[in-house]
């Protein structure tokens, strides 16, 4: 791989729309640690019985392998201790974990007033910003981090569980209104604290709301609780001269032009082929916001390596002329991706333009 040159203005002119940068950036929400690691060809923990601090250790593993690869930026956000009950199973990944875990959409932690009344609620003052500060001080020349977050409807869905959090909105809209308003309320202070960090660059905020054929709940839902909040979280970022980005999966269609005109979003991430190809998705909304990533992650998972190649330099053929777009995956670098394929589309991305 070539000698790293970071430089975040090259990625803040994608996120602006301000012509093609001197080459293509690289973008990603997250690598799973797996991936990381098998990049690194060590662990991204300190060895057993070393007395290094292992979170400076852990954060500098990670920053290493951003930028060694040649990312403009390194993803990261702030600790927030909101418990929930999830479901697991064995992890069928060639990298595999001790297992993999999901949200029971049929069971939440808060699915009664009494549920909202008893739950732990996080203060302000308890979230963690330790990661951020420690990985500000390491920062190389021209990187800077970007915050991420879990979002507004992502967060009552997991707390309530999505059966019972769909049942509620019939049933008893007003604690659907304030578990709105206290997952708001929390990102707001949050977005607040990390706007004011110098070597914080963008803020992007994780909030899937569709699936393959629209959105998890009505659009009408959606702008009554979903995107006042949304709007005020993109303000804040605004306000502070740090453009917003969104990680949205799903068909989200019919709430896009909301998303650009009324919420405020610069960019936007997450696209799977099987709803809307990349392309079109440039093509459709480019002159509106930046679009983030696409190479499909079912091709990174099941394609041979020569495939992937000449899938990634078909999308760069087609995103990457007139700038406001940055090559990676569509979704993440998950454990399931093939290492070869991730490498592969990197490479891809390396040669274009030379």
């Amino acid at each position: 791989m070539p000698e790293p040159q970071p430089d975040f203005n090259r990625f803040l002119k994608v996120l602006l729309r301000q012509g093609e940068p001197d080459r293509i950036p690289f973008v990603e929400l997250f690598h799973d640690g797996e991936i990381m690691q098998a990049v690194l060809g060590e662990s991204l923990a300190p060895p057993p019985g070393s007395d290094v601090n292992w979170a400076e250790y852990y954060h500098k593993q990670r920053l290493t392998f951003w930028h060694t690869l040649g990312y403009d930026y390194i993803s990261l956000g702030p600790g927030v201790n909101m418990p929930r009950h999830r479901l697991a199973s064995e992890d069928t990944a060639d990298l595999k974990r001790a297992e993999r875990s999901w949200v029971d959409e049929n069971r939440g932690d808060i699915e009664t007033r009494e549920d909202f009344e008893k739950y732990p609620w996080p203060s302000p003052d308890s979230v963690d910003y330790s990661g951020l500060e420690i990985v500000g001080r390491m920062l190389p020349d021209g990187m800077k981090i970007i915050s991420t977050t879990s979002g507004v409807l992502e967060n009552v869905m997991w707390l309530m569980g999505y059966t019972p959090f769909a049942l509620a909105l019939h049933d008893d809209p007003q604690l659907v209104a304030d578990m709105f308003d206290r997952i708001g309320s929390l990102l707001c202070s949050i977005y607040e604290t990390l706007a004011d960090m110098d070597w914080v660059g963008a803020m992007w905020l994780g909030d899937d709301m569709g699936h393959k054929h629209g959105t998890l709940i009505a659009p009408a839902h959606m702008r009554k609780y979903v995107f006042p909040w949304q709007r005020k979280l993109a303000q804040i970022a605004h306000a502070h001269g740090k453009p917003f980005l969104l990680h949205a999966c799903g068909n989200l269609e019919e709430v896009m032009d909301d998303l650009i005109d009324y919420v405020g979003i610069d960019a936007k991430h997450s696209f799977e082929d099987v709803i809307l190809p990349v392309a079109e998705v440039k093509r459709k909304y480019g002159d509106s916001i930046a679009i983030l990533g696409g190479v499909d992650v079912d091709v990174l998972s099941r394609r041979d390596e020569e495939y992937v190649r000449k899938y990634t330099r078909k999308v760069i053929e087609d995103c990457a002329p007139g700038g406001g777009w940055a090559l990676g995956s569509g979704n993440s670098v998950c454990n399931y991706i093939r290492v070869e394929n991730f490498l592969a589309m990197m490479d891809e991305g390396r040669k274009w333009g030379y």
